[in-house]
């Protein structure tokens, strides 16, 4: 099968939330099985500090009256064809933001779209959140070319009708008021990452606005639970933390843990209750709650807390004065930065993730992939990934509240911090968490059948010339008449 992934981010090059997990690891899981998939990407200014790219187009192109050129490369650390957009809207150092941030993923979906007519066709095009929605839209017209587009997060529901028709062309038969709206109209087969979120964003609690259309194409809609890549993200071998582990050796944890008290000036203590938090600082994330009542439960307890992420300016602030005011019990860092963040996950006795919605979370993954225990709320994805203690059967990955209320955060955050208090129990808890499988093959498999449910084949993946060939030259694809196609 013949798959182009269109999107905003792709790990580890670009990244900046969920979708990005999904774009870098994806792919690979389904070059593997044999299937040709590619990764079509925006050309940003920050590329080439991160690999080696190239000086030459591969083909140019034009589209809403602007010209662009398509570089050819490959997705560090894989086999998987990625093809550049370049122009110079993506020359800045950013991935999102800007007040063209529209016209921008706009101008890349119309390459995308060029592209797959003029220079290599896939079977499926698979679309990821508004910046490639319009791309459903206009394949509407190529039956030869199906679509799947994929909701990350319903919120960010990209430029409305107006908007659009100043920017690009809007085919006649396009209805939605935005580009999410007009997006899960035509594409063939619509998803969200979690299957608890699929069915939530048909409520108006969590529908964006959208929540009767979402209803009205219920019919091809459904949930895949995203996955982590366990070989990346592994505390047995990862060179970011200072002591590895496995879920056999749990007890060597506690060096990580005396090795970040340091490193982020808080006390070093082995008995405090460490709790972590790896988060873009929006309300979405709960971060409200949390200010709400982390005066009262650092009153009461022991407890430290360390922050990554950056966000709204008012939580950071909010948080810097909350940790000026616990110094060596509470520290902030405002950036965004990969190694740290897996020191935090793999330091952590707990981590904090009480979302007001979630459409998966690929956080609450990795903490428990290295020992942190989870305390969310039970929204989305978090529904389906963490299930709550029982400590009288041995069970669950851990902890979790219902209502998004201050109080109900609260009270799950004295459970936890009262079930540090029991080591052993606490260590068998962790070990679950560590085993639990949030591996991308049962995912991949879920994405075939998606896929194959659209072309209507189960057919064998064959291993060409071009899948074991990380920069081919050309483009060669068999049309379902069985006559062979070359782009030079």
């Amino acid at each position: 099968m013949r798959i182009l992934f269109v999107a905003a981010e792709a790990a580890p090059i670009a990244k900046i939330g969920g979708m990005g997990d999904v774009v870098g690891a994806l792919p690979k899981y389904l070059r593997k099985m044999g299937h040709d998939v590619r990764i079509f990407l925006p050309f940003y200014g920050f590329l080439p500090d991160k690999m080696e790219l190239p000086k030459e187009p591969i083909w140019q192109g034009a589209a809403m009256f602007q010209n662009f050129a398509v570089y050819e490369t490959v997705l560090p650390g894989s086999d998987v064809p990625l093809y550049l957009f370049g122009h110079p809207a993506f020359a800045p150092r950013q991935v999102y933001g800007g007040e063209n941030e529209g016209w921008r993923f706009t101008l890349f979906a119309n390459a995308a779209a060029e592209f797959c007519w003029n220079y290599w066709k896939p079977q499926i095009v698979h679309c990821h959140d508004w910046h490639a929605g319009m791309i459903p839209v206009w394949m509407h017209q190529s039956p030869d070319i199906s679509t799947v587009f994929t909701i990350h997060n319903l919120a960010y529901q990209g430029p409305w009708r107006g908007e659009l028709e100043k920017m690009t062309w809007c085919p006649w038969y396009m209805q939605g008021h935005n580009t999410m709206a007009a997006a899960v109209q035509f594409a063939d087969r619509v998803n969200t990452v979690s299957p608890t979120y699929a069915e939530q964003i048909q409520t108006a609690e969590y529908g964006e606005g959208i929540e009767g259309l979402l209803s009205f194409i219920s019919g091809k809609l459904s949930g895949i639970l995203n996955g982590i890549d366990r070989e990346v993200y592994n505390p047995a071998d990862d060179k970011y933390i200072p002591q590895t582990f496995t879920d056999e050796t749990i007890e060597q944890r506690r060096a990580n843990k005396i090795a970040l008290q340091e490193e982020m000036g808080l006390e070093v203590n082995r008995n405090a209750f460490l709790m972590g938090m790896v988060t873009r600082l929006v309300e979405q994330k709960g971060v409200d709650l949390v200010l709400q009542i982390l005066d009262r439960f650092m009153a009461y307890t022991d407890a430290q807390l360390t922050v990554l992420g950056t966000g709204d300016r008012y939580y950071e602030t909010q948080l810097w004065q909350m940790a000026a005011r616990y110094r060596g019990r509470m520290a902030t860092y405002f950036l965004y930065n990969e190694a740290l963040s897996r020191r935090i996950y793999a330091s952590t006795d707990a981590f904090l993730m009480p979302s007001r919605f979630e459409p998966c979370g690929i956080s609450q993954m990795l903490a428990m992939r290295y020992g942190s225990i989870p305390i969310v709320r039970r929204t989305g994805g978090l529904v389906d990934t963490v299930s709550h203690h029982d400590p009288m059967n041995h069970a669950g990955t851990g902890y979790a509240f219902d209502r998004y209320e201050p109080l109900d955060l609260y009270t799950c955050l004295v459970r936890a911090w009262e079930g540090f208090r029991y080591q052993p129990q606490w260590q068998q808890l962790q070990q679950r968490a560590m085993q639990a499988d949030f591996s991308w093959e049962k995912s991949t498999q879920e994405y075939l059948n998606l896929y194959n449910s659209i072309v209507g084949t189960t057919e064998e993946p064959v291993e060409s010339e071009e899948n074991s060939s990380s920069k081919a030259a050309g483009s060669r694809f068999v049309l379902e008449t069985g006559e062979i196609v070359v782009h030079p």
